[in-house]
């Protein structure tokens, strides 16, 4: 830290030779021990200050002058001595006095006579320095002067006193804060942060470009405001004061007074440091951090505990906008967000933020099991219930894929995990009950009067799926959607594993069948995108694609279509292929074992490149694998 630094003298300044000027020798002091000088500075600035009549850098070029002459004779008149004497004391105390009054006389007149102490005392030191390598016995009793010494002093004087009065004059300002310990340290930096700003646009100009008397100012106010600081938080604080003291040590102070707009870039903080010292930091970061923690899991654990009990008592969610609604998942991002926010205001390393985000990370944990606990069970009102979540998960999901800072990447996929996995178990409270009913309906397909076109199996299926949806209604539409975009993919999954499970056909039943799909697929990409499932079009284009390679007769164009479904869905496996081709009748063994083996060869090697959705992943086909044992097709 930058302490209250040394006004650099000017040596080899030139001095010009000015007419006699009048000389202040109405003071009969003698010199005097810096204390009582600098004492007697602030008492002179209690009386009526007397009329300028002469810049001061003038007079005390006058002085220096009549010193050398004075001193340059072979035999120094005392009298002389005495009165030149007499004549430096009291321009000395006549620049205390201006050096004192910095910050509370501050016209253009007033401004002018501060720039001219400084330039005496550049003088004054500049004269020192001229005097230092001469015998001792030949130099004037008053030199050194030392004024860079007092100067610094006293620059120091005045700090500590405007921060020690700041700290106890009453303020109406400060009049909201709830505490001694908040007002003193917010008085105390606004006078800080005041004073440094008087400096930078009307003081800074009185002083040489290289004094940098902006900082000399910076670091007078910030070991000072330290060091009382440090008084201030020896003992323990209430946790409130606390926090306040954190804010404005890592936050308002370094941020908003230090890196203020007139100040930005002209200070230099990286030598000022932290205005507590690590271990006091680090003290009142871990008793704001522990007591932090404790507030966010209760308040989350309260939330959960209170939606809990409401479904348990049977009681149906509100209704907003037309859907199911609970507020849970507003509370939570409130208290994260508030939670966060305080942090990021009051904690300097943000990583310790995770301390706070791991009660999120456990409360969502906890969240899943309860919603999973309430789906086994037998509640009147679980399907009202697990659509209000729905809508909770979405806000949630939304909220925490935003929060990339202040979660860690390990914490946000564990988060989405909980997340997802709890939807998923909301979806299945839908979802499974159509299960055996989808299954049921699309029995008849690759049966003679589907591939004919006489029974209209999906027709029928989406009719009753339609009726199915009208419950949905008070289901969030955003989640509605999403819901019914896992229903389509349920479908198409049933769909294709009936497929699968089709043993050989003629050639016509293979085109015949081939063309039922693509209406199929063409009637199901509708329905479902007219509710709103635009995403899943991928379902359509793979469904046609099945089409085509039960379509096609040709060997080569049959290895061509696979090599290209497989590249868009890298999960289609061997056995897969095998199951697909299991339907085709007339190809050949060794047709069948090149297929497979060009699948293989030709597959993206970066799987990890390809977009596309799992699904035939979750189509099981281990009865092929007996199959093709027996037809000896095992590559």
């Amino acid at each position: 830290m930058r302490g209250a630094g040394v006004l650099e003298e000017n040596p080899g300044g030139a001095m010009r030779r000015l007419p006699r000027l009048k000389i202040w020798n109405n003071h009969k002091q003698k010199n005097q021990p810096e204390e009582a000088l600098l004492e007697g500075a602030l008492q002179k600035e209690q009386q009526e200050e007397p009329q300028q009549e002469e810049q001061l850098e003038e007079i005390s070029r006058r002085l220096i002058l009549r010193e050398e002459e004075l001193f340059s004779r072979d035999v120094h008149s005392e009298v002389e001595k005495d009165q030149l004497q007499r004549d430096f004391e009291e321009l000395r105390i006549q620049i205390w006095i201006t050096i004192h009054s910095t910050f509370t006389s501050l016209t253009s007149r007033d401004l002018e006579v501060l720039r001219s102490a400084i330039l005496s005392i550049q003088q004054q030191e500049e004269q020192d320095l001229r005097w230092k390598d001469c015998p001792k016995d030949q130099v004037p009793v008053w030199r050194p002067q030392g004024w860079l010494r007092t100067h610094n002093q006293l620059l120091q004087k005045m700090v500590e006193s405007r921060l020690s009065q700041a700290a106890e004059e009453n303020s109406t300002e400060t009049d909201p804060l709830s505490s001694a310990v908040k007002k003193q340290v917010c008085r105390m930096g606004k006078r800080a942060k005041d004073d440094l700003l008087t400096v930078v646009k009307m003081v800074k100009d009185c002083y040489p470009a290289k004094v940098d008397i902006l900082n000399i100012y910076a670091g007078l106010y910030h070991q000072t405001f330290s060091v009382r600081l440090a008084g201030l938080t020896s003992s323990e604080l209430e946790i409130k004061d606390c926090s306040y003291v954190l804010f404005w040590v890592n936050h308002y102070y370094p941020r908003e007074i230090l890196n203020h707009k007139e100040l930005d870039g002209l200070i230099k903080t990286a030598c000022l440091g932290s205005l507590l010292l690590q271990d006091d930091l680090n003290r009142l970061e871990e008793q704001y951090l522990t007591h932090r923690e404790e507030q966010v899991k209760l308040w989350l654990s309260t939330a959960l505990k209170k939606e809990q009990e409401g479904w348990l008592s049977g009681n149906t969610p509100e209704v907003m906008d037309s859907y199911y609604f609970s507020p849970l998942a507003i509370d939570v991002i409130q208290v994260i967000n508030s939670s966060l926010t305080e942090f990021n205001h009051t904690i300097h390393d943000q990583n310790k933020a995770q301390r706070l985000t791991v009660q999120l990370e456990n409360f969502l944990c906890s969240y899943k099991k309860c919603l999973e606990e309430l789906v086994k069970g037998n509640h009147s009102n679980v399907r009202s219930v697990v659509k209000a979540q729905l809508a909770c998960e979405q806000q949630l999901s939304d909220y925490i894929t935003r929060q990339t800072g202040s979660l860690s990447e390990e914490q946000q996929r564990r988060c989405l995990d909980s997340l997802s996995a709890m939807r998923d178990c909301g979806y299945r409270c839908f979802t499974c009950p159509l299960h055996d009913q989808t299954k049921a309906r699309l029995s008849p397909l690759w049966t003679s009067v589907w591939v004919d076109g006489s029974l209209p199996v999906v027709d029928s299926l989406l009719d009753f799926l339609n009726q199915q949806l009208v419950d949905l209604s008070d289901l969030k539409p955003a989640c509605r959607q999403s819901l019914l975009c896992v229903l389509y993919q349920n479908v198409v999954l049933q769909y294709v594993k009936k497929m699968m499970k089709t043993r050989s056909k003629s050639r016509e039943q293979q085109v015949a069948g081939a063309q039922r799909m693509i209406e199929d697929a063409q009637k199901m990409d509708k329905f479902f995108t007219e509710e709103g499932c635009s995403e899943t079009s991928w379902l359509h284009v793979m469904l046609c694609g099945l089409a085509e390679i039960i379509r096609l007769q040709d060997p080569a164009s049959i290895q061509l279509e696979f090599v290209n479904l497989a590249r868009t869905f890298p999960d289609l496996s061997g056995p897969h292929v095998s199951a697909l081709l299991s339907i085709k009748n007339g190809l050949s063994s060794a047709d069948v074992r090149s297929i497979r083996l060009s699948v293989e060869e030709n597959r993206l090697l970066d799987v990890s490149t390809n977009q596309s959705p799992q699904f035939f992943s979750r189509v099981k086909v281990k009865w092929i694998n007996n199959k093709i044992n027996q037809m000896g097709l095992k590559s």
